[in-house]
């Protein structure tokens, strides 16, 4: 669709904010009313409070009364509930799918929240709860963008289609199935997604890339049984000397990592202090940072590999004995230029050729998922435009160093949609975390930007 975008106008910036200041007390009471569900999609779990979620939902959708329809529709058999609203667009006007997910991470350690996870408190300008920022106040972001279409628009011309998704704390397991058997009723031609952050408190942020995932699976194997360390200690190599020469081999001295064939973009213009990383990530002093080139470099376009798991006797219960075979798990987050088949096959060579004492390598599970890479449009000049207007400053482009593979899937699934990925999340949101919060000022600036976003498609008519 070949879109000639005209810029906001003050108008409709002055409707959208008005709309904001009168509604923002019901917005919030139904974050609060998410929130106290425990929608968690996790194996093993009652799937009630998932369904009874999916359901309060929908519930809303329709209450905006602008759908044709208004679906609960399952992951797969037996699988996730998630929400499907779709209202077609009239001819030459675009098809906008806004995305979010109603499932949540589970609490984790009670004792580390300062309130009850599933029961919403508000503290000065937070309102914490588990899910209240990722993503519950997406859903209701999107709800509010809803709302204004239908109350400041004199006619609905765009098209508008809401997903809700059910499983992407679980990693989206069923979600390339599920995009092929609801592709008619998923296509756009722009694709907003409530699922991110900003930058900063104050500094409205665009996501324009993301770096991809590959986990590997191994083992190392020196011996065909475990033996006494005092009688063959010194001669006979055990596996997990072999194994942390080999996971030493995949960084060099400044900790960057050393794997040939991993793709990096150039450093960002974007950079931070030394002292902003550091007290973000609580790192202690006199420890000192890894890799090379700009913090934010570093992060959002070069690869990096973390050793996240390894099987091996536990300390209290460990014995004078030299391990025959001990297996391992790494994680790599590759470049948004990567690709993760490629980068898995540059990791395992790497691997191969530097396993030492002639150990055996054997390779089992593993994991990947695509990097995102945005392009210029229009649509990114509409959501600039949009966030510049709601929170009163310009918005940068940024680049997340976690990954989020569905983002990738849907331009897979969608070549010719454009996709902007947005959120309400900010650096202190602590989302998966104990005491996580939404902003909420920051939650109001979110409604703002998504509505003039919605608002400003129904006025473009495509040449």
């Amino acid at each position: 669709m070949s879109i000639n975008y005209q810029s906001l106008q003050g108008e409709l910036v002055e409707s959208v904010q008005s709309w904001t200041e009168k509604s923002f007390d019901s917005k919030l009471e139904q974050l609060t009313q998410l929130v106290r569900i425990p929608s968690l999609a996790w194996p093993g779990v009652d799937r009630q409070p998932l369904l009874d979620s999916a359901e309060t939902i929908q519930s809303l959708f329709e209450s905006t009364e602008i759908f044709e329809s208004v679906e609960i529709v399952e992951s797969a058999a037996n699988g996730t509930p998630a929400i499907i609203a779709r209202r077609s667009a009239k001819p030459g006007f675009p098809q906008v799918l806004l995305y979010a997910h109603h499932d949540i991470q589970p609490a984790g350690d009670l004792e580390q929240w300062n309130t009850e996870p599933f029961e919403p408190t508000i503290k000065g300008d937070r309102l914490f709860g588990r899910g209240a920022s990722d993503d519950k106040a997406g859903v209701i972001t999107h709800l509010a963008a809803c709302e204004m279409l239908r109350d400041l628009e004199e006619e609905i011309n765009v098209g508008v289609t809401v997903f809700i998704e059910g499983e992407e704390e679980i990693g989206s397991p069923n979600f390339v199935s599920f995009l092929e058997k609801n592709r008619e009723k998923l296509s756009a031609d722009l694709i907003v997604v409530a699922d991110s952050g900003n930058f900063e408190l104050d500094t409205p942020a665009l996501t324009t890339s993301l770096r991809g995932l590959v986990s590997l699976e191994f083992t190392v194997t020196t011996l065909d049984h475990p033996l006494h360390s005092g009688v063959f200690g010194g001669v006979v190599p055990d596996s997990m000397l072999a194994l942390t020469q080999l996971l030493a081999s995949l960084h060099d001295k400044s900790g960057a990592v050393a794997v040939k064939g991993l793709k990096s973009i150039n450093d960002s213009e974007i950079d931070v202090p030394e002292s902003f990383i550091r007290q973000q990530a609580g790192v202690l002093d006199g420890v000192e940072l890894i890799g090379e080139g700009g913090i934010v470099g570093r992060s959002w376009y070069q690869p990096s590999i973390t050793v996240i798991g390894i099987d091996n006797p536990q300390v209290a219960v460990s014995s004078n004995t030299l391990q025959a075979s001990t297996r391992c798990k790494i994680s790599a987050r590759i470049s948004p230029n990567d690709d993760p088949h490629s980068a898995l096959e540059a990791i395992k060579e790497h691997l191969l050729s530097e396993v030492p004492f002639g150990a055996k390598l054997e390779f089992f599970e593993t994991e990947l998922g695509s990097p995102y890479l945005a392009r210029e449009s229009w649509a990114t000049n509409l959501a600039k435009d949009a966030m510049e207007a709601a929170y009163g400053r310009p918005a940068i482009e940024m680049g997340v160093g976690g990954s989020i593979p569905f983002i990738a899937e849907f331009g897979i699934q969608f070549p010719e949609a454009e996709v902007l990925v947005t959120g309400v999340e900010d650096p202190d949101a602590r989302a998966h975390s104990p005491n996580e919060s939404q902003h909420l000022p920051t939650f109001r600036k979110a409604m703002q930007t998504h509505g003039l976003i919605l608002l400003q498609a129904n006025r473009i008519h495509a040449e």
